[in-house]
């Protein structure tokens, strides 16, 4: 078989966007051995793939750190056996593991991140506001490079083993994810908790809070503790037993956030809000629809690619302008009162 490598490091949520993309390859290449070079982290998102998928984790800030590290890394994942080398990724240790490569005359491609035409629509004078390729597009595109073009036919992953419970016939179940990295990719806690409070109000309906790290487990305690219906999503099985109370929700909101990603993954419709950034950007999670996305049409918008720059305006407006009215109505389907 010949063998195919996969480099993916960075956020979970650009990770994640590789798993259709990885998926369709080895479903359409049977005869193709590939293996996933990412974190840790990322490897329950390709445990549910096809037989010849592998998956192999660098321990970028320990044994792999640096350049002695890459060289360890190298020789721990035995990577000049691979035919092909995909870089998903291409920043300075991955061009150093294609350039490896190069070396030893495999067959290496690389992502075009887009960064001219993304550049022009984040600018803040003569924006040029057009839909960039996806990202699940520029993963494809490498792969095609290589000599493996594919159709984009996935459609979910089955976590459903890792299930702890289970939702009766009438009830209807919400995720929420209020988190994110950046403050232009936040909704304000005190407008989410509006929405929370209304929706934990509906009849035969629950709510669940996803959200990691200590002060993010607080908010969600904190929140659990005053409304009904209102649980963590925290699991004893970690991000498998997440993606398995995903792939049971009704519908999921989220922020531009890895949870957006992780919830399309499985098959989850997902309502997102967008401040900062913009789903033009090509990061809009797999199978989702413009039409559940909301946001403000402002003329700043949108300020950056992945939301990491303070807002021009200084009071984000892109976010603070969303009410918490039109979230519930867009989750619940009917129009609703001032809350």
């Amino acid at each position: 078989m010949k063998k195919l490598l996969v480099i993916r490091f960075s956020a979970l949520g650009d990770i994640a966007m590789t798993v259709p993309v990885v998926h369709d390859l080895a479903m359409q290449y049977p005869e193709l051995d590939i293996t996933m070079l990412s974190r840790e982290m990322a490897r329950p998102l390709f445990e549910r793939m096809p037989g010849n998928v592998h998956f192999i984790a660098a321990d970028l800030k320990g044994r792999h750190k640096g350049l002695l590290g890459l060289c360890r890394l190298w020789r721990d994942a035995h990577l000049s056996d691979f035919d092909y080398i995909a870089d998903f990724h291409d920043v300075l240790r991955t061009w150093w593991l294609r350039s490896e490569g190069c070396l030893r005359r495999k067959k290496v491609a690389k992502i075009d991140k887009g960064r001219k035409g993304k550049k022009a629509l984040t600018r803040q004078k003569n924006k040029v506001f057009m839909q960039q390729a996806t990202s699940f597009e520029r993963y494809a595109k490498v792969l095609e490079q290589l000599g493996f073009p594919i159709k984009q036919q996935f459609v979910k992953l089955d976590y459903s083993a890792f299930c702890v419970s289970q939702k009766a016939d009438n009830e209807t179940w919400v995720g929420i994810a209020p988190f994110a990295k950046h403050p232009a990719k936040v909704y304000p806690m005190e407008k989410m908790e509006l929405v929370i409070k209304a929706l934990s109000e509906r009849e035969n309906t629950r709510v669940f809070l996803f959200g990691g790290g200590a002060e993010e487990s607080r908010q969600i305690e904190s929140l659990c503790g005053k409304y009904n219906n209102v649980q963590p999503a925290k699991s004893q099985q970690g991000l498998r037993g997440e993606l398995a109370l995903m792939g049971q929700l009704d519908m999921m909101l989220s922020m531009d956030s890895a949870n957006m990603h992780l919830a399309s993954l499985v098959g989850t419709r997902v309502v997102s809000i967008w401040g900062g950034t913009h789903p033009f950007a090509g990061f809009l999670g797999w199978n989702q629809k413009a039409e559940d996305c909301i946001q403000l049409d402002l003329p700043c918008r949108p300020c950056s690619v992945y939301g990491n720059k303070p807002c021009s305006r200084g009071d984000y407006a892109c976010m603070n302008g969303i009410t918490p009215e039109v979230i519930v109505e867009k989750i619940a389907g009917y129009s609703t009162a001032t809350l």
